[in-house]
């Protein structure tokens, strides 16, 4: 799979996304990356730490996040997703559900389009995706986290997702799948849904996880989100163990070292 300048492989290795939120309000580092020479800093840092992509975003997705427009979005992102590609040149994920923004984005320099309502939002996001041949992470999501059979409805909601995708046009060369741990399910489903993400396979796209810092890990451990990269780290452990692509991460330089020795464990002795 091809994201901007690189070849990422679809198996056999586990690459980290690191999280670069450009906000006021996101609910790990709301505020700490707003100015433009802090975001550059931090993005260098994950590089060195071993990052292999940067996702940005501009509007928080927090319980309880204040929406912003998508002028408001685009002013956040645009300038920050130019600066990196001039001066790294790393594949720039874009965090947004909406058109417009992703337009703006991948003006920019974005490679990738993150979506956490899986295409769902905006109607217009999925036509734009195809005619840009951009690549896409397409999120499960629900409003309420109200299941019959959980596990066999997030893979429903996930095909009805895809079926958007390929009407659109989107290649399947294109396309990621997430999970969505921490949207629009409780706690328990949160657990089940890293203990069972290798069912996700059955559709038959690669897999990112992204559980950084968030509530399931918190509640599991009775720990603030600046106490939580333990916790991230097992479950980044679990994804290279289910076959995930992709982990994304707040802390790069502990997730890289995970990654590095559960494949070493399940690879380097054969």
């Amino acid at each position: 799979m091809r994201i901007g300048n690189r070849e990422f492989a679809r198996q056999g290795h586990t690459y980290v996304m690191g999280i670069l939120n450009v906000t006021p309000d996101s609910f790990s580092d709301g505020g700490k990356y707003q100015k433009l020479d802090q975001a550059l800093y931090h993005v260098e840092e994950m590089i060195q730490e071993g990052m292999d992509i940067v996702d940005i975003g501009g509007e928080s997705s927090r319980p309880g996040y204040t929406p912003v427009s998508a002028e408001e979005e685009i002013s956040r992102v645009a300038p920050v997703i130019e600066a990196v590609k001039e001066r790294f040149g790393i594949p720039v994920s874009l965090d947004t559900c909406k058109s417009k923004v992703a337009q703006a984005g991948i003006t920019a320099g974005a490679d990738l389009i993150n979506d956490i309502w899986g295409l769902k939002y905006d109607p217009m996001l999925a036509e734009m995706i195809a005619q840009t041949n951009s690549t896409c992470c397409l999120m499960h999501n629900r409003k309420e986290a109200v299941y019959g059979n959980y596990m066999e409805e997030v893979l429903w909601d996930l095909e009805e997702t895809l079926a958007i995708a390929q009407k659109a046009g989107i290649a399947d060369d294109k396309i990621i799948l997430d999970p969505g741990v921490g949207f629009g399910k409780t706690y328990e489903n949160n657990l089940e849904i890293i203990d069972r993400m290798e069912m996700l396979h059955s559709l038959g796209y690669p897999i990112l996880l992204g559980t950084s810092r968030k509530s399931v890990i918190g509640n599991a451990l009775n720990l603030p989100k600046e106490e939580r990269v333990e916790g991230t780290v097992v479950t980044t452990v679990y994804a290279v163990l289910k076959g995930a692509m992709f982990v994304r991460v707040h802390d790069v330089k502990e997730n890289v070292r995970a990654v590095t020795m559960a494949e070493a464990i399940r690879d380097g002795w054969k």
